[in-house]
């Protein structure tokens, strides 16, 4: 069965988001901890979270992926900023304790001139005050398209991220097919050496997710900007390898094409219809 979803306001509640998922034939669903450009969160409600819970289970969603906002920077050259993304990685994960199996992905940051040696550093040594209090959650570290400063522009840089993480166990990795393909790695001719420069890099059960986007760009282009499926520079042809290839297969998947909801319930049947059980 394929896994999949795209990204779904939080706006209106859990209970809301599953059903919303379910009328687009979606089974799992990724979700902002707040507002992405911002750093305020709404209270809990626990009540529509027990009500979600209960109506993930009967409707088979799983695998939800949380998103931390965008303004997060945990190498930013600013100690305040870098203070505010600790406080808000902190609550996020304290909060997604009331939700069982979810993943927390985020951008791992930009280094703004200090040097990409100097921004892994700071990621790791945040990464490891995170970890010192116990989470249940799984983070995940996204791979980046490489624009400007960002970290995470090649396997090399998330490994030496993990490497310097002391509870490894609690780290993974969401890789992004549009920012891959920006970022140099030919998802389109060369799958099956970019998944095995992966899997020497970081290793595939490092693998826990996937965001599925085409590009508007071309192979290195180091820009990240999405297109919808099949409607960019990896294909339709493409996207069809990766969700049948057997190393990614039963991994979730999460769009992120530029789409409302009827836009993404035709991808959804589009990729389910070209899934081979």
């Amino acid at each position: 069965m394929l896994r999949i979803g795209c990204h779904l306001s939080s706006a209106k509640g859990f209970l809301a988001m599953g059903k919303e998922a379910v009328n687009i034939g979606a089974n799992t669903f990724q979700f902002f901890t707040r507002n992405p450009r911002g750093g305020s969160a709404k209270a809990l409600d626990l009540e529509d979270i027990r009500n979600y819970l209960s109506f993930a289970e009967e409707n088979g969603i799983a695998n939800i992926l949380a998103h931390a906002p965008y303004t997060l920077n945990a190498c930013a050259k600013d100690e305040g900023l870098r203070k505010f993304t600790f406080e808000t990685m902190q609550d996020d994960l304290r909060r997604l304790e009331h939700l069982p199996g979810t993943m927390y992905n985020f951008h791992p940051g930009s280094h703004v001139s200090q040097g990409a040696e100097k921004g892994i550093e700071l990621i790791a040594e945040h990464l490891n005050r995170l970890f010192e209090e116990e989470f249940s959650t799984t983070v995940l570290l996204e791979t980046m398209a490489g624009k400007g400063s960002e970290v995470g522009r090649s396997f090399e840089e998330l490994r030496a991220i993990m490497d310097k993480v002391d509870k490894r166990e609690k780290l993974g990795v969401c890789l992004d097919t549009c920012h891959v393909f920006d970022g140099g790695y030919d998802v389109v001719n060369d799958l099956d050496g970019v998944l095995k420069e992966f899997d020497s890099v970081i290793g595939l059960d490092k693998l826990k997710a996937i965001h599925l986007n085409d590009s508007l760009n071309t192979l290195g282009c180091h820009k990240d900007r999405h297109a919808k499926i099949g409607e960019g520079g990896i294909g339709l042809a493409a996207m069809e390898k990766i969700i049948n290839d057997e190393r990614l297969r039963t991994l979730p998947f999460y769009l992120e094409t530029p789409n409302e909801l009827p836009g993404y319930q035709k991808e959804i049947a589009l990729l389910k219809g070209l899934y081979r059980d």
